[in-house]
Parts: structure tokens; C-alpha cells; sequence
């Protein structure tokens, strides 16, 4: 199927083919008949990838910080290639849109097949949309002019920002920006029976809204506040809805001015917000901002699981102000119609994207439209980038389940340079996250059904990186059908999971590698070989600042991420286990006890190892330090000598009275060295004996 994205490194507007995306338990696929475009938001996106990485860094410095504080603890090198491989990423356009339901999924009774329903938020700019359920609104029967309800996202996010400004009947509001959602914001307000002063910097804008804005105000005219004042018997308005966009803090200075005595300022648009004292205060305004779509907006649960939030507590959703935008157009007290301005064949969409960001012939547009028609092969959930093709001899055949970030900075650019791999197929769970990722890797096809990479007898290796919850799932999939494994840890997010997996690794002859990279680090290769701390009893001391996470953060979930300590700890368990070169025998957890809401407390832990060659380790795991401190820090005390590991960037040896120093300019964290022991054993050049099952599920049962 066809997809829009932008190139964010160039601003460029993409047209991609790209595989038809799946369906979830939670959500309904859909044949896309017309989408939005969001004249203010998509220009933006496109505006700053048209500028330089000087101009880029100006407009986010919030970024930049990030960049610097990673560069602190992880090295230059190793953040610069992570920063250039995100702008390499094209970021898939568009947010609202109508379209057929094509099918549905198990727990989404709601809806139908053939159903038509207007979508918001995951509504790309695609041929084919996988959206949640809370994301849709069924049309009513016999809906009239499809393309109204592909307003439907602008539409939630004017009723919010009404919503926000608390706004009663018979009320004058002003609504400060005519552009597309000062337009809605006006229709609606009107629909409502409130009086409507519509205000903006260009007179045609009121041409536009003559049938729904009672009265125009040019906000240049000298006299323009007096008129305001006029209107409503000197009072000032009752409540301000601002929709422009600007960096000029203007329309909030005009608002204060033009406001009666506590009113209610909602903030809707992107403008300057440095509030005017004298104004605010005299008058005791309030102002609030809206946040999108409302309640239940950026909530995974919501958006994503399909959890709704009882009428009772929470009237509007932003399902059910989605499902009364919609009523407004059917009952026709709105008319969206008036608004379209353009329509473009979704091959048409750079002309689309050249008209709101360029505009060579300086037209005027309001409402801009892609139109999707018949394509027979927008439902292929396989794309082929290669028609023919046949794995080279003596090369290992690669399919990857997954493609998220990790994939993208850190494994591809690795495995792409070991010749003797070759990408075969990516699979992915929608269609935006495997576009780029094909073509800049030179995947011979891209799908979103991973059981087409099983069934693939150019693949000798499937490689796992999904949610934790999956990978026991995928590996024992991937290992009877005939496959070599190599997972993103953890291998299992529970005991039931393990010992399945481990039921599958012992009734078949594959191979299977956990991502515990870090045994393969050249430090920790250096430290044990030269302190030979396998022969001798250690102590290991690791300590992990792992930083704060949100508790809403998907690995918090435990049935979706399994918590940190499963998902991330296991990596620091096996490397002690590697160092002291023993199997574990005890393992003990000690969690901190804290009512602050600011940690969790199962983030910050303190995890005794006993081995039975009778060496030792203790790991320090906290969320509660500071991001200027590195991340890692090992110390290993053996035989009379020390050793230290800071952050993967240098290693320092002590011994014999003595120092020894190893550094790099960049992490190294064994991804390179664990590739190539994958392709080793699978090439039968070397024994899988450096890291085996067992000390997999040593380590993964104790992270338990």
C-alpha cells in the first residue's frame, strides 16, 4: 500500500510502499476513503526538516540537552549515531481521516465489517489504517459527504479547547485565528447558540466564515478593541478561544486587553505564551490549555487497550467528543464541506505538501484533502523490494521481527557490515515502522505477518526485538520451525513463559542466543582474561543509574514489559555470572521502601548473587540519580588485584602495583563481537559454549 511520510533530515514529502498493516485484539483495520491534512501541524513537521542542524537545534533545545547529557555518559561518537539514525527515520504524516472498516478485531464488538467510520490520531496519511477503538466513531446511517468526517480529529480538538473555556449559551466568545480550526472552533460555537467575534490579521478569512462568525475584527486596526468593547456593552468577551499560530505572543496580549472580568482564555494554537500581568491580573483571568483530542488522550490504556472511562466520572472522552463532532455534521449544524479547499489522489501528495509549505502560485487554501482510490494491492501485508531473488551461498539468511529504535541505531548499522549475514525479510506490526527501514538495509521484502519469515527457506536466523511479552512466543515458534534464534533479552517475562521456551530449545537442534551483549564487550573479554577471575574467588560490584521512566511506560506494565528489573536487569546478572564464570545459587532482591511518587520503588533494588565457585556480586539498580553521571560503573575485586568498567567507554586494570588502561571514543558494548559469535556457531566454526542455554536461563530465572 501507499504511505506519506517526511524525510525529517530534508523536509522532503515520501510516497512509500509499504506493507498493509495488521490487526489487533484492541482495534479495527481500515480502507482509508479520505484523510486531512493538517495545514498547521503537518507544515510545521515539514518546515523543520527543511532546515539546517544548526537551525533544527535552535528551535529544540530541549533536545539538545538530551544529545549533550547522553554524550556525557555514553560518549560522542556513540550519540551522534544514535542522533543522525533518528533523523534518518521518516515520520509518518497525517492524524485524521474516514474510511471502511475491513476488518475487526476480537474485542472490538462494536464494529462491523463494511462498517464506515471517521478515525483520529493513528489516522495516517495511508491507503490502509490500523486504529484503536477509542479512536473511532461508527457513521451513522445514510451519512452524507463522507469527506466532512475526515475533520474529525480537528474537529475533537476545537470541541476540547470549547470544552476547556467552559462556555455556556448565549455567551460571546472570541476566537482569536480563522485559519481551518478557527473555522471549526466558529461553526461549532455558533451550532451552540453563542455569539461569535471572529478575529484575525486578514480580512478574507471572514469571506470564509461570513454564514457562522457574527462579527470581524482585523486585530492590526487601531480601533479594534474599542469595536470589541462595543459589542459587548463595554464589558469585554466572556470566554477567548486562541487558534492562531505564531511565535508572536500578540493574540494572548490581544486577549487580556479585549477579555471581561474573569474570563476564560483556552489555548488551542501555537502562539508566544508570555502572559501579561497587568491584564491577567487586574482582571483575574484564567487561562487554560487544551490538550488535543481530550480525556483520554496520550493514556495507553485508553488509546491503546481500549479501556473507556466511565460516563459517570468523565462525560467527554475524546471518543464520545469525537462521536459529537460527527453528530454536529449529520444533524447538519456544521458544514465541513464549505471548508475543502483542495483534493489530491493520494499519488498527488507532494503537490498537497508544496501547496501548504511552498505555495508557488500563492493560492488560498483552507481545508486540504488526499483522496485514496481503488488499488487492489493496498492490502498486500507482503511487499517485495526484490521481485526475484535467492540467498547468496554460504551466507546467513536474516529475518527480523521488530523495528523499533534499537533495532534501527544500534543492530542493523552493526549486522549490515558483517558480510556473511543477509537481510531476507523484516516483519514488523505496522506499516510505518518498516518503509525506510527496508530500503536503507536492503531487506528483500517487508511484511506485517511474521509467520511469512517462518515459513522462508532463504532464513537460517530469525532475530526477535518486540515487546518483551512476545519474545518467548516468537522463539518458540521460530525454533520449530527450524529456525536459529537470537532474542532481544529478556528471553521470558515470567516462569511459565521459560520454561516453554526451554521445553522448545531442548526438541530441537537450533541454536539460541539471548541479547546479553555485554559478556562480549572487548572490556569485560579484557578484565577476565587478564585477572582470569573464572579461577580465582571474586567480588563484582555493578552499579546501573538507570534514570527515571514514567509509570505508564510500557515495561512497567508487568504483563506487557515485565518491569525493569525482568526487562533490563537480566543484562547486568549475566555479565556477573560471565565475570565470576559460575552458575548462580542464590539470588536475593531488596527493593527500597518509599511513598515518594517520584520513584518507583521496584526501579530502585538491590540484588545479592551467590555463586558455587563461591564468588559473589551485588547489583545496584536506581532510577533516583542524575543524568550528568554515567550509566554503568563495575568494579571486580580478585586475587589481590581491581579492576573497573566506566560506562563502556574505558577499562581500568589494577595489578601487581600497576595500571593498566583501555579506552575508546566510543561505547563498546559487545554488539559487534555477539553478532559475530552468532554467525560462528551457525557457520559451525566455533562451539556454542561462550554463552549457553544454561546460563540463559540461570540469568533469566533469577531476574524473576
Amino acid at each position: 500500500m501507499k504511505q506519506i511520510f517526511a524525510d525529517v533530515k530534508t523536509g522532503e514529502t515520501l510516497i512509500l510502499d509499504v506493507p498493509a498493516p495488521s490487526c489487533k485484539k484492541d482495534g479495527i483495520l481500515i480502507e482509508t476513503l479520505y484523510s486531512l491534512v493538517s495545514a498547521g501541524t503537518e507544515r510545521m513537521l515539514i518546515d523543520f526538516g527543511k532546515k539546517n542542524l544548526i537551525q533544527k537545534a535552535k528551535e529544540r533545545p530541549d533536545q539538545v540537552k538530551k544529545v549533550l547529557d547522553k554524550m556525557l555518559t555514553d560518549g560522542v561518537l556513540t550519540t551522534l549515531k544514535a542522533a543522525f539514525n533518528k533523523l534518518d527515520e521518516p515520520l509518518p504524516l497525517g492524524y485524521s481521516a474516514v474510511g471502511k472498516v475491513i476488518e475487526v478485531g476480537k474485542n472490538c464488538i462494536e464494529f462491523q465489517k463494511g462498517d464506515l467510520v471517521a478515525i483520529a490520531g493513528a489516522a495516517n496519511h495511508a491507503e490502509i489504517n490500523y486504529v484503536p477503538k477509542n479512536l473511532a466513531v461508527k457513521l451513522p446511517n445514510n451519512f452524507e459527504n463522507l469527506e466532512e468526517a475526515a475533520f474529525v480529529a480537528l474537529g475533537a480538538i476545537a470541541m476540547q479547547g470549547i470544552k476547556q473555556a467552559e462556555i455556556q449559551p448565549g455567551e460571546k466568545v472570541a476566537v482569536i485565528g480563522l485559519g481551518l480550526l478557527g473555522q471549526i472552533v466558529s461553526q461549532i460555537l455558533n451550532a451552540y447558540g453563542n455569539i461569535v467575534i471572529g478575529i484575525d490579521i486578514d480580512d478574507s478569512k471572514y469571506e470564509i466564515g461570513k454564514d457562522y462568525i457574527h462579527h470581524f475584527i482585523n486585530s492590526n486596526e487601531d480601533d479594534a478593541i474599542e469595536k470589541i468593547m462595543n459589542i459587548t456593552d463595554g464589558y469585554g468577551v466572556d470566554k477567548i478561544i486562541i487558534t492562531a499560530a505564531t511565535s508572536s505572543n500578540q493574540p494572548i496580549d490581544f486577549a487580556g486587553d479585549i477579555a471581561r472580568d474573569r474570563a476564560i482564555i483556552s489555548m488551542v494554537g501555537v502562539t508566544g505564551m508570555n502572559i501579561p500581568r497587568r491584564s491577567f491580573y487586574q482582571k483575574e483571568l484564567t487561562f487554560r490549555l487544551s490538550r488535543s483530542y481530550g480525556p483520554g488522550r496520550y493514556d495507553e490504556n485508553y488509546e491503546e487497550r481500549g479501556i473507556d472511562y466511565p460516563i459517570g466520572y468523565v462525560r467527554w472522552t475524546e471518543n464520545r467528543i469525537m462521536q459529537e463532532f460527527i453528530r454536529l455534521i449529520y444533524e447538519k449544524k456544521i458544514n465541513m464541506k464549505k471548508l475543502i479547499t483542495h483534493e489530491f489522489d493520494i499519488t498527488e501528495a507532494k503537490k498537497a505538501y508544496e501547496l501548504i509549505t511552498d505555495n508557488p502560485n500563492k493560492e488560498r487554501y483552507t481545508g486540504v484533502l488526499i483522496k485514496y482510490s481503488e488499488n487492489k494491492k493496498k492490502y498486500s501485508r507482503t511487499i517485495n523490494i526484490t521481485k526475484e531473488f535467492k540467498k547468496v551461498n554460504g551466507k546467513i539468511g536474516i529475518g527480523l521481527i521488530g523495528a523499533g529504535n534499537f533495532v534501527k541505531s544500534t543492530m542493523l548499522p552493526h549486522l549490515s557490515k558483517i558480510n556473511d549475514f543477509e537481510l531476507i525479510g523484516l516483519s514488523t506490526g505496522g506499516s510505518s515502522s518498516s518503509g525506510q527501514t527496508i530500503k536503507k538495509y536492503e531487506f528483500k521484502y517487508a511484511t506485517t505477518d511474521y509467520t511469512e519469515l517462518l515459513k522462508d527457506e532463504n532464513i537460517d536466523l530469525i532475530i526477535i526485538a518486540t515487546p518483551h511479552n512476545t519474545h518467548a512466543k516468537f522463539v518458540i515458534e521460530a525454533l520449530d520451525a527450524g529456525k536459529h534464534v537470537y532474542v532481544e533479552k529478556p528471553l521470558a517475562i515470567n516462569e511459565e513463559q521459560l520454561e516453554k521456551v526451554k521445553e522448545a530449545y531442548e526438541r530441537n537442534n537450533q541454536h539460541l542466543i539471548v541479547g546479553f551483549n555485554r559478556r562480549f564487550s572487548p572490556f569485560a573479554q579484557w578484565i577476565k582474561k587478564e585477572l582470569q577471575t573464572d579461577k580465582f574467588t571474586t567480588i563484582v560490584q555493578y552499579t546501573i543509574n538507570a534514570g527515571t521512566i514514567s509509570k505508564e511506560h510500557w515495561i512497567n506494565n508487568p504483563e506487557v514489559g515485565g518491569g525493569r528489573i525482568i526487562g533490563e536487569v537480566c543484562h547486568f546478572i549475566d555479565l556477573c555470572q560471565y565475570i565470576v564464570g559460575s552458575e548462580i545459587e542464590e539470588a536475593e532482591k531488596v527493593f527500597i521502601t518509599s511513598n515518594s511518587e517520584k520513584y518507583i520503588n521496584n526501579d530502585n533494588v538491590s540484588i545479592n548473587l551467590k555463586f558455587k565457585n563461591g564468588s559473589i556480586a551485588n547489583i545496584i539498580y536506581t532510577s533516583m540519580g542524575t543524568k550528568s553521571y554515567p550509566k554503568e560503573n563495575i568494579r571486580i575485586f580478585t586475587n589481590g588485584n581491581v579492576a573497573e568498567i566506566h560506562n563502556f567507554v574505558k577499562a581500568e586494570i589494577y595489578k601487581n602495583g600497576k595500571k593498566k588502561t583501555k579506552k575508546k571514543l566510543e561505547q563498546d558494548k559487545g554488539f559487534v563481537n555477539e553478532y559475530k559469535y552468532i554467525r560462528d556457531i551457525i557457520k559451525g566454526k566455533r562451539e556454542n559454549n561462550y554463552l549457553t542455554f544454561n546460563e540463559i536461563y540461570q540469568t533469566t530465572l533469577s531476574s524473576f
